[in-house]
């Protein structure tokens, strides 16, 4: 009988049904919208970082900014050439490397860390900037003037036996030099589950094995292997040292950690900096201690700066953090608005449908149904029209997702410069950052998670509910008489 009578009154008032129905999907649509977005941005920041930090970083500890004029402050590269007059026009290179940030800790440190209370695991790496010159001296050329005469071409440039003045002018000559910067990070071989190169994917060849702590191999990044025409087999020379190519690594942000991947060992050789690494990558044992385990670090190993995820997020700028800042703000409380307007306009709707249906309800009480049963069937009639809204809500909803993630428009995140501390040479402590402010372009998808159907869910019923209790406490006070007053 609930369920006959459920179902003709749902079909009579159909239009009324759809438009209360359409109100709540309104709501739960954009909260749909709003909850993927935003979980979308937070994919996007986590490229970003893992960019910087590489997956699974928790932190980085670095050495503490040196004070200005101090004996730390960063020199100028000096760049030395044997030319002599045998090699005139001859070709000259040479390399500078250098340590991003010029600012090492000792190597113990790595140990020192990763027996702090909470931490999981720590991994140290060296990031270097190579400098690499080639070109080449010319020699200038003695032209006479030839209105100096034949003497002086006879008796050269003093003037010779014909007594003439030789004048003339020295042309061409100079030198002709480019530069190439790129930069190199030294990774601990026997412990990769750490650092930059983790945030990159091996597309080619293979990755370091542990047995290679001091050998001459490398990984370049696809990017640069591209730029420079590398591949699996080749060789890349670094300051006089050649490295073969073994690997080929593809970031997943589009923008990788380093050029060139090498041994730490070999790395610091390179460098002049024995037993030195720049960064050292820490994992927590619990992602909820981070902030204790900094403060840890920071009280137990001085001259040290230990930069978070968080931190480092404080320093993304760019559309990207504009439009993350607007879904968890303006688009959150946007949504709750809405839905608050939904379930209250639902309510009215419900409450008005039973202030129509007096003479229907009253009849139903003259005709012995108690006061509950008229309740439950206006809540009922509202609960169906809230599944109904969630359904149709949640449809809307997936649609609006679908279309963000198929525009996949492309925002930028703009890293912070470096600076001192943890943001020195290699920007928040990453190789292959420089002081300068790097941008990043990503682009932004919305994925749907099985919870954000669910909250759908639980939305589309309590907005029913709501419904429901505004008709069904009106429903609950009609009395048989009101039935009657109003037969014409």
């Amino acid at each position: 009988m609930f369920f006959t009578y459920l179902r003709r009154e749902l079909r009579r008032r159909r239009k009324a049904a759809l438009v209360v129905a359409s109100g709540l999907a309104l709501g739960i649509a954009l909260v749909i919208v709003v909850s993927s977005v935003t979980a979308g941005m937070g994919k996007a920041q986590d490229k970003v970082l893992q960019s910087l930090y590489g997956l699974g970083t928790d932190m980085t500890v670095t050495k503490a900014a040196a004070a200005q004029g101090s004996t730390g402050a960063r020199e100028r590269p000096k760049f030395n050439f044997d030319a002599k007059d045998s090699d005139d026009d001859a070709t000259q290179s040479t390399d500078r490397v250098m340590v991003q940030g010029f600012q090492t800790l000792a190597d113990s440190t790595v140990t020192e860390v990763g027996q702090q209370t909470g931490v999981a695991s720590a991994v140290g790496g060296l990031s270097l900037n190579v400098m690499k010159v080639d070109g080449q001296f010319k020699r200038g050329e003695f032209q006479q003037d030839p209105s100096s005469g034949s003497a002086g071409a006879q008796g050269g440039p003093g003037g010779g036996q014909g007594g003439g003045t030789g004048e003339g002018r020295v042309e061409g000559g100079g030198a002709s030099f480019d530069v190439n910067s790129y930069t190199v990070y030294g990774t601990d071989v026997t412990h990769q589950d750490l650092g930059p190169l983790t945030s990159s994917e091996i597309t080619a060849g293979r990755t370091f094995t542990t047995a290679e702590t001091n050998a001459e191999v490398a990984v370049v990044d696809a990017s640069y292997a591209k730029e420079k025409s590398l591949a699996v087999g080749k060789t890349v020379t670094v300051s006089g040292t050649t490295f073969t190519i073994v690997g080929v690594s593809t970031a997943s942000s589009g923008d990788a950690a380093a050029n060139l991947y090498i041994p730490l060992q070999q790395a610091q050789t390179l460098a002049d900096s024995k037993s030195k690494v720049t960064t050292v990558y820490v994992k927590a044992k619990d992602s909820t201690a981070i902030d204790s385990v900094k403060s840890t670090i920071q009280k137990n190993i001085s001259g040290t700066t230990v930069t978070t995820s968080a931190d480092l997020a404080d320093t993304v700028s760019g559309s990207l953090s504009t439009a993350s800042d607007l879904a968890s703000s303006v688009g959150k409380w946007l949504s709750i608005v809405v839905l608050i307007a939904a379930f209250v306009v639902a309510g009215l709707l419900t409450s008005s449908a039973v202030s129509r249906r007096v003479r229907e309800f009253g009849t139903l009480k003259a005709l012995g149904w108690k006061s509950g049963r008229v309740t439950r069937q206006v809540v009922g009639e509202a609960l169906v029209n809230g599944l109904m809204g969630g359904v149709l809500g949640i449809a809307v909803g997936l649609a609006g997702a679908y279309v963000v993630t198929a525009i996949s428009p492309t925002l930028t995140a703009e890293l912070g410069s470096g600076g001192g501390g943890g943001m020195a040479g290699g920007g928040m402590g990453g190789p292959g950052r420089q002081t300068a402010a790097k941008t990043l372009d990503i682009a932004l998808t919305a994925p749907v998670s099985v919870s954000t159907i669910a909250i759908a869910v639980v939305l589309a019923v309590a907005g029913g509910l709501i419904a429901g209790a505004f008709g069904g406490w009106r429903a609950s006070r009609l009395r048989p008489a009101d039935a009657l007053r109003r037969v014409e």
